[in-house]
């Protein structure tokens, strides 16, 4: 079938005079541009050391364009007598053609040739940024496309027609995309994490999504500011910043520039990555261009992975494997090869118990499903809701940040909690009931809202949709919104609204909330004052996409030679695991804070090696206990199973008689705090504490801020901005963010480093008064006499281990430990030995004046008789009463 039908009726650009001509007959015509696309000096050929055979020869290479010098980098390995495809590849904006080098010279090796670029305004190449304009970035790629048309080792179509393959994220991406919809010789592409339309990615229902249009014109090229790129596209950003609202003319030059102005002539096959962390070009983007080229009659696969612009995991790996496999498909012709599934998602498959990274597997389908598959209805709260757009537009809501919410959209799209801000009276929202069972969303979701403004003007909103636990904390899906302009809403208008497309698993009991919002911290808002009431028609539509299923997690390998018996225990124990039930709650705990019985964490991939074994101990209400060890103990381990982050490979915690399991209801009776607490400096601490509560989705009233204020003891200093703190206010802020709610249980990690003395004894205080109060608080610390004077009680660990537990004055008074007095200068390591080698002596260590010995069985007259008979100048001798001392003859003893 032949997929390059004639174009008729639009406007001839530069290479469409190319198509109007043979092949022959373009090679005449462009007789001038063998000069153009002749070196700019000599260039320069070298063989690329690569630590693998073969070795890639690269040649770096200046082509002189109309307007502009092109820096550009050839690859090749093996024998030039072998004919090869080529692929081209492009770089993200704001990068250049050494950003692409290494998967360029994994082509090489691969049997084809390579060529990376520079685009206009990047790297050493020359000319204004265009925005991959048809008339110079298109044009440069299909100019480039005729040199390697003249490549010896370049395996040719026809005459002048190379077998080409472009491949390229974002920027690259698209350039790719407009180059297969401008040059009929491209044969092949694999676009990543790019635009189809860049107008319906900046102006999203015409609304003007600021941040973003903000880092691509005044951080995105290479000189900062928007004088490197092309005196329109700069005229068109100045002229919607100013205005906040895009007008038709900047549409219409941001759409001649996309993919989406050739998307019908678009005719070669496509593996189209998107990432689901990205609210620059989110999937709605990939669904768009995927529709159209398969629309017309072109093999498309889809794959949604786990980052883009907003961070996560970028699988660069996986996909540049996935994108040779393609080329050897489709360029190379080799049928024999599997480029994977019509659709792959990434998906959570939990976290590493022992690190925290997230793991993750597939989901497949054999066919692309689309945004809308097997949409099911989820009853939502209809009510009329009234609320309001503040003037100014501020504070504005917050769903994600531009090139800072990496983190936070990948931990969302796997069931963490990110930053999200909705403030009262600037949204409304509308709730399900607790689902009955779990539910996957893939896809948009819809919902058919009514909207009725107080106004004469457009209203503005923002629409998400949460997934609320049990315990009231709201999670937003890949950290996503969907902006929505209703013209003529004073009237009264019924509207449909799109949500964001994501994939993510609603657990049974949560509920879905759907918000609008007339502020968002990524968009323009109106800055008029304005009120607004809305209600549903109906409830939510979630699409489930039928017929993707999930893939199992992959078996160890060594497991395949096990004989069957083996595989049949692993595969009983998968069962188990899967289906083991969470404990039933111990009434007779009920009102203990906690009790750890045999915990036990192996590290990754060492059977035999133990980041905590076997640990046991129990903390009662009111008690402040310092968990004490030193580095590599075990204490950070046990702290992230405490709170529900790591998984223990044996043993057990209970909170309040319940079992401790990620995502546990009790957990919301626990508040932490990390060494390092973020604060936006320009809002005081009084305000960074309401949006910190804010973003849990929990009512205000259940903050009790000003209990934990006063605790904290912050004054009249919570009115300030932080930026105004010493380090001890922004630590005793971070503590009373840990505290809003009044948890029963707080957890403290290194609550006074950074502090000087004062502050040190200040936080000292706010410890003790919120264990007063009939709480319990446990806190890491390696300043040992500030944990002896804030403390009751002590867990000390060693290598995993529980080494001993009690009371600070059991532990530091034990008749176990002496202060051995000593005449003289410090003894030797012989005599040390020695002593420490005594019958019943566990460990001795120097101290100041003398010994510090730690008996096993041996009572203090028994020593003393043998320091005696050893001629050491004993002048006395008396239990030692310091907590470093203890420690340190503590971990001494575990060390001999």
């Amino acid at each position: 079938m032949d997929l390059r039908k004639s174009r008729e009726n639009r406007p001839v650009t530069w290479p469409d005079r190319l198509r109007g001509t043979t092949r022959r007959a373009r090679r005449t015509l462009l007789a001038g541009v063998a000069a153009v696309a002749v070196l700019s000096g000599a260039g320069t050929w070298s063989a690329t050391a690569s630590g693998e055979e073969p070795p890639v020869d690269r040649a770096d290479r200046t082509f002189a364009m109309p307007g502009a010098k092109i820096d550009a980098s050839y690859f090749t390995s093996g024998p030039r007598s072998v004919k090869r495809p080529v692929v081209l590849l492009g770089h993200g904006f704001g990068g250049d053609k050494d950003d692409m080098r290494a998967q360029a010279q994994s082509l090489a090796r691969q049997g084809y040739a390579a060529m990376t670029w520079s685009a206009r305004g990047f790297g050493d190449s020359t000319g204004e940024i265009g925005l991959n304009d048809p008339e110079h970035e298109v044009a440069d790629v299909s100019r480039l496309i005729d040199w390697l048309a003249r490549r010896p080792e370049v395996l040719l179509d026809g005459d002048g027609d190379p077998r080409v393959g472009m491949t390229g994220a974002s920027y690259g991406g698209a350039i790719a995309l407009l180059a297969a919809g401008h040059d009929d010789r491209v044969d092949a592409i694999a676009p990543r994490m790019t635009y189809w339309n860049l107008a319906d990615s900046l102006f999203p229902d015409g609304v003007f999504k600021k941040l973003w249009a903000g880092v691509f014109f005044n951080s995105g090229s290479p000189q900062g500011g928007c004088g490197s790129f092309e005196a329109e596209l700069c005229e068109m950003y100045e002229r919607v910043a100013v205005s906040g609202e895009p007008d038709r003319a900047a549409r219409r030059l941001l759409e001649a520039r996309s993919p989406s102005s050739v998307g019908d002539r678009i005719k070669v096959p496509a593996l189209i990555a998107q990432g689901q962390a990205d609210s620059l070009f989110p999937l709605g983007q990939a669904d768009a261009m995927a529709k159209a080229i398969r629309a017309n009659g072109a093999p498309v696969s889809v794959d949604w992975f786990a980052g883009g612009h907003d961070g996560g995991d970028p699988e660069t790996a996986r996909l540049d494997a996935r994108t040779a496999a393609w080329f050897d498909r489709h360029l190379k012709g080799d049928k024999s090869v599997d480029t994977g599934p019509a659709f792959r998602i990434t998906e959570s498959g939990g976290v590493d118990s022992t690190d925290g990274t997230v793991r993750t597997r597939g989901a497949t389908g054999a066919s692309y499903p689309g945004l809308r598959s097997g949409a099911r209805e989820v009853a939502l709260d209809t009510a009329e809701k009234r609320f309001e757009n503040p003037p100014g537009a501020g504070p504005p809501s917050i769903s994600s940040v531009p090139s800072l919410g990496g983190g936070l959209s990948q931990l969302s799209s796997f069931g963490v909690g990110g930053l999200n801000v909705d403030f009262p009276g600037q949204h409304a929202r509308f709730d399900s009931r607790p689902l009955t069972s779990p539910l996957r969303v893939t896809g948009s979701p819809t919902a058919r809202v009514r909207v009725k403004s107080e106004s004469d003007a457009d209203a503005v909103l923002f629409a998400k949709v949460y997934d609320v636990g049990p315990d009231g904390r709201a999670t937003l899906p890949s950290q996503l919104v969907s902006s929505v302009r209703v013209s003529g809403a004073q009237r009264g208008r019924t509207v449909d609204i799109r949500l964001p497309a994501v994939d993510h698993e609603v657990q049974a009991g949560h509920r879905l909330r759907l918000v609008l919002a007339t502020t968002d911290l990524g968009y323009a808002s109106p800055a008029e004052p304005g009120s607004y009431r809305a209600s549903l028609a109906g409830g939510l539509s979630v699409p489930t996409a039928d017929g993707v299923s999930t893939e199992a997690a992959p078996l160890p390998a060594w497991v395949w030679g096990l004989p069957l018996a083996g595989a049949v225990a692993a595969v009983l124990l998968v069962t188990v695991r899967r289906r083991a039930p969470v404990p039933a709650p111990d009434p007779e705990l009920a009102e203990v804070p906690l009790q750890i019985t045999g915990l036990t964490k192996r590290y990754a991939k060492s059977a035999g090696r133990y980041a905590v074994r076997d640990l046991s101990f129990r903390v009662e209400k009111g008690q402040v206990l310092g968990l004490l060890g030193p580095n590599g103990a075990g204490k950070t381990t046990a702290l992230r199973m405490l709170m529900g982050l790591v998984t223990p490979d044996a043993g057990e915690i209970r909170l309040y008689g319940q079992a401790v399991r990620p995502g546990a209801p009790v957990l919301s009776r626990v508040g932490s705090f990390v060494e390092g607490a973020g604060f936006l400096p320009h809002l005081s601490g009084r305000a960074n504490l309401e949006l910190y509560w804010a973003a849990t989705g929990r009512p205000a009233e259940d903050a009790r801020m000003d209990d934990a204020l006063e605790i904290a003891g912050l004054g009249d200093a919570v009115q300030r901005a932080v930026r105004t703190y010493s380090q001890g206010m922004r630590q005793r802020l971070a503590i009373a963010q840990a505290m809003l709610g009044m948890p029963d249980l707080l957890i403290l990690d290194e609550p006074t480093n950074g502090l000087d003395p004062p502050q040190i004894r200040e936080m000292r205080e706010v410890m003790i008064r919120y264990a007063a109060q009939g709480r319990t608080v446990i806190v890491s610390s390696h300043l040992l006499a500030e944990v002896e004077q804030s403390c009751t009680h002590l867990v000390v660990m060693d290598r995993g281990r529980l080494v001993q537990a009690g009371a600070v004055k059991e532990i530091t008074g034990s008749g176990e430990t002496l202060l051995v007095g000593v005449d003289g200068p410090p003894l030797g390591d012989a005599e040390l030995g020695k002593v420490a080698g005594l019958p019943g002596v566990l460990s001795a260590v120097r101290a100041d004046g003398g010994l510090l010995v730690r008996l096993s069985g041996a009572s203090p007259s028994q020593l003393l008789a043998e320091l005696v008979g050893m001629e050491i100048p004993v002048n006395g001798l008396a239990p030692q009463r310091r907590l470093e001392d203890a420690f340190l003859t503590l971990i001494e003893g575990e060390t001999s």
